[in-house]
């Protein structure tokens, strides 16, 4: 049963409607060119001559919750040229209507080449099931293969990064043009002669940004001398951090000599710390006149008089509660106080197990006061410098020492000073490593020859070294805008795309989703 509808609801430009019928779930249109007269592919002279017809059945979009059919009225027409060698031509409609030899018009085309794009064979298939597309996964693939490649013969700036095919196994290169922030091309491997050809053929690039992979440069310098490369400047402090890790790491007997130092020179340390530091030698230093003074066998009163202390404070230091970083105030502990040290320097560290002992001898305070006293002591402990502390790994050594000394507490702020009074040329490491950081933030150009030859000497040297063979590439990374931050960006899209297709894309799918996908 057909019944009728607006032929204009579904009908592509172009065109001309015949009939617009309902057959089944279908809606089939009759339809055919509008023009009287068609052009010969050959010789593109007129005709009109027709010399039959016969009839296509491109897909088109869907409408109305129903599958659409056109079903076109091809005419073949008598070409009238003499030395023409197409006699016989069929008619070609306009490429917004659909395409020679095709089963899609050219809207329904450009639908499932977006979804292709976006979701890849099996995900697209699944979608265009549910919006009533008879396309099939392997269509989609091949729309995306098919797809024409946007030119790269204007490109100026570009970066260039590896990606890992299978990481540790197989690598391949991703080429990004850094102005239009959108990927150019993928190679199937990472061998500078690969990239090297496929400079040469681009003689236009004037700007390379990449890492410090030496295959690259050297790719770069051969095939465009003139271009100028960009060292990424992320890497390069992230290759500055690896290097002064590995002088800690060199230096780690030495350092864990110099963690168990009792001496502590206060010039290393920050004018907060210093401050800090101060205190509390002075403290350390009234409460050991403290006790000489009463252990003479002077009164609390004279000790006030003479030290000018007030009674309360030298109270506190006689009966044991200066000693503590968080003071204790007075309890039914405080009569206890003696024996709870004992308890603490015997080794009893537990509150609830003082506290039981406390209570066998008639102790009648609560658990919870014990518990803070003991909690006091291990705060205390860990405050002041003991001199037998474990070394911690070499990681968090190089981060402690890089860190801003504002944010350390105290305890690793002195051992931070022991570090560095101990081994001058680790601290000498650490500063060159915040000059060389400051520097790249900052865009200090004028400050890295400088820098190079005060590192080149030290436990930076290899570093140094190495950037000093790559100097052309680092200073540009300090005079110019352009860094890799966007091609490693499109490395994270492409493992992205990558692993929706479970990793078995091939390049030119991959090239074709990355690079043709809006």
């Amino acid at each position: 049963m057909a019944s009728q509808f607006s032929r204009r609801d579904f009908l592509p430009a172009g065109l001309k409607a015949d009939q617009v019928e309902l057959v089944g779930d279908t809606v089939r249109i009759h339809s055919r060119s509008a023009k009287a007269t068609a052009a010969c592919p050959r010789c593109g002279t007129a005709s009109r001559h027709v010399h039959s017809r016969y009839r296509r059945r491109p897909a088109d979009l869907p409408a109305h919750g129903r599958k659409v059919e056109l079903v076109l009225l091809v005419r073949r027409f008598r070409c009238r040229a003499l030395r023409c060698p197409a006699k016989i031509f069929a008619e070609r409609f306009p490429p917004d209507v659909t395409r020679p030899h095709a089963r899609r018009t050219s809207r329904l085309q450009g639908l499932v080449r977006h979804l292709g794009l976006a979701l890849g064979g099996r995900p697209a298939q699944a979608l265009a099931a549910r919006l009533l597309l008879p396309v099939s996964k392997d269509t989609f693939l091949r729309s995306i293969r098919d797809t024409a490649e946007a030119s790269s013969s204007d490109l100026r700036v570009i970066g260039i990064d590896d990606w890992a095919w299978r990481k540790g196994q197989r690598y391949g290169t991703l080429i990004c043009d850094l102005e239009r922030r959108r990927v150019i091309d993928l190679l199937p491997d990472r061998e500078p002669a690969t990239v090297e050809a496929w400079l040469r053929a681009r003689p236009g690039i004037e700007v390379v940004a990449r890492d410090r992979n030496g295959g690259y440069g050297g790719a770069v310098s051969r095939a465009l001398p003139k271009a100028v490369q960009v060292a990424d400047r992320w890497h390069l402090l992230e290759n500055a951090s690896a290097a002064f890790l590995a002088a800690v790491q060199r230096n780690m007997p030495a350092i864990r000599k110099a963690i168990g130092a009792k001496t502590l020179d206060p010039k290393l340390l920050t004018a907060a710390e210093k401050l800090q530091y101060e205190g509390y030698l002075r403290r350390q230093q009234t409460n050991r006149m403290v006790r000489q003074m009463a252990d003479d066998g002077v009164p609390i009163r004279r000790i006030v008089r003479q030290t000018g202390l007030s009674r309360q404070l030298v109270r506190q230091i006689l009966r044991g509660e200066r000693e503590d970083v968080f003071r204790i105030r007075e309890s039914s502990l405080t009569p206890w106080l003696p024996r709870l040290e004992q308890e603490w320097a015997g080794g009893c560290r537990n509150g609830a197990e003082l506290w039981r002992r406390l209570r066998a001898d008639g102790f009648q305070g609560s658990l919870r006061v014990v518990g803070e006293w003991a909690t006091r002591q291990r705060c205390a402990e860990r405050a002041a410098p003991s001199g037998t502390e474990k070394s911690p790994p070499a990681r968090k050594i190089a981060r402690l020492l890089t860190l801003g000394r504002d944010h350390l507490c105290k305890a690793d702020a002195i051992q931070v000073a022991r570090i560095e009074a101990s081994l001058p040329a680790l601290a000498t490491a650490r500063k060159l490593t915040d000059r060389f950081t400051d520097m790249i933030r900052n865009a200090r150009e004028d400050e890295l020859e400088g820098w190079l030859k005060e590192a080149e000497d030290g436990l930076l040297g290899a570093f140094a070294r190495g950037l000093r063979r790559d100097q052309a590439a680092v200073a540009a990374a300090l005079r110019e805008p352009w860094s890799n931050g966007q091609t490693e960006g499109q490395i994270n899209r492409l493992k992205t795309l990558k692993r929706q297709m479970y990793g078995r894309a091939n390049i030119d799918l991959l090239k074709a989703r990355l690079v043709q996908a809006l």
